[in-house]
């Protein structure tokens, strides 16, 4: 059995001015330590440090700069009533990184010891958790092919970092429907390709199509790349659509990501005995429901808005209008369930919280 890695702790000498809980914009603000871990061919994974959050040092022939060797993942650490802090089924987060390790050729990490790492990072760093509700603490693990070299091939030599963001509501709206347009010209990206992988490409090709959107759109719904009929995502979430009393959601093809969040609202959705269906759903179909008035609701599921209601489609010249613009019952019930387990103001019942120990900062000297 390989020996349980130490993590050395490098402590800051000074704490940055934390934002106020009104002021805070996601993604804008980090705290004060990262984690960062090495791997090369000769070492494996190795060096896992807890260190000030600083600028990188890179050669400019880094691989990840040329050939985008990199996976990132997302997740949330979460303040409950009684000041406890607590995270949300991260261990789904780093199994999806190793399948997405898999897909670019990265090495796999230990999924235990980036759990550990993870939490001691998140307990050195509690008072970075804001405290209003709906605000927490943003958890950006992320891996970055390092090795100087040009040429296409798997990098030798990698870095593993987590870095941390106190953040607010994702969207402006909050649980507010959003208005969102069909995208009927760019593709994100097709079965065989990297969309079951969370790669900052998949990103990357998606931006064209959200600044041709017009006015008003918030995010633009993905179809297929192949017969553009079919629909997948809705911008960076999975997409759910209550028609004629089920609930449908597109089916894991090769070309949709897993999302956690999905995946606790089938959960959640069968513990309620509400009727899910995982299969293919056509835009053609989704038009029709709307026409005989069978669709109900629709949203979008993902860790930065947990649930993202739609209150109107728009596709080709179409203004569908779902639920009088109105956030449906489902989602309401989904959200506010799904946020309450996550503030610990609901029980759990599935076991998907993972509980942060504190940390005595002052005794953080070597390793732990």
């Amino acid at each position: 059995m390989e020996k349980e890695r130490a993590i050395q702790i490098d402590l800051c000498s000074s704490r940055k001015e934390k934002p106020r809980d009104d002021e805070l914009e996601f993604g804008k603000t980090f705290a004060d330590h990262m984690f960062v871990m090495d791997y090369s061919e000769a070492q494996g994974w190795h060096d896992a440090r807890i260190v000030p959050y600083e600028p990188l040092t890179m050669e400019p022939s880094s691989m990840v700069f040329h050939y985008g060797q990199s996976v990132f993942e997302g997740m949330k650490a979460y303040l409950t009533p009684e000041g406890d802090a607590q995270l949300f089924r991260p261990e789904r987060n780093f199994k999806r990184m190793n399948h997405s390790n898999d897909r670019l050729c990265i090495p796999p990490i230990d999924e235990a010891f980036a759990l550990k790492a993870l939490k001691q990072l998140v307990s050195l760093e509690k008072e970075w958790i804001p405290k209003a509700m709906g605000t927490s603490l943003y958890i950006r693990p992320f891996i970055i092919s390092t090795e100087p070299f040009l040429g296409v091939a798997p990098s030798r030599y990698y870095k593993f970092m987590i870095i941390l963001s106190p953040v607010g509501a994702y969207y402006e709206e909050g649980i507010n429907p959003i208005k969102i347009a069909v995208e009927n010209d760019y593709v994100r990206t097709v079965k065989g390709g990297t969309g079951e992988a969370k790669t900052g490409g998949n990103y990357a090709a998606s931006l064209k199509a959200q600044e041709a959107a017009e006015e008003g759109i918030a995010q633009v719904l993905w179809l297929d790349g192949m017969e553009k009929k079919y629909i997948e995502e809705v911008g960076s979430m999975n997409v759910f659509f209550k028609i004629d009393g089920k609930v449908v959601t597109p089916a894991l093809n090769g070309s949709i990501l897993e999302g956690v969040t999905r995946d606790s609202v089938i959960e959640l959705l069968k513990h309620w005995e509400i009727p899910v269906d995982e299969r293919k759903l056509s835009i053609d179909e989704l038009y029709q429901a709307h026409q005989e008035g069978k669709l109900e609701e629709a949203f979008g599921a993902g860790t930065a808005a947990v649930i993202s209601p739609i209150g109107q489609l728009v596709w080709s010249g179409h203004h569908l209008d779902i639920n009088q613009g109105e956030t449906g019952a489902i989602a309401k019930q989904l959200y506010n369930t799904l946020t309450g387990i996550q503030y610990g103001e609901i029980i759990d019942p599935f076991g998907w919280i993972v509980p942060i120990e504190e940390t005595d900062s002052s005794s953080l000297k070597a390793t732990v």
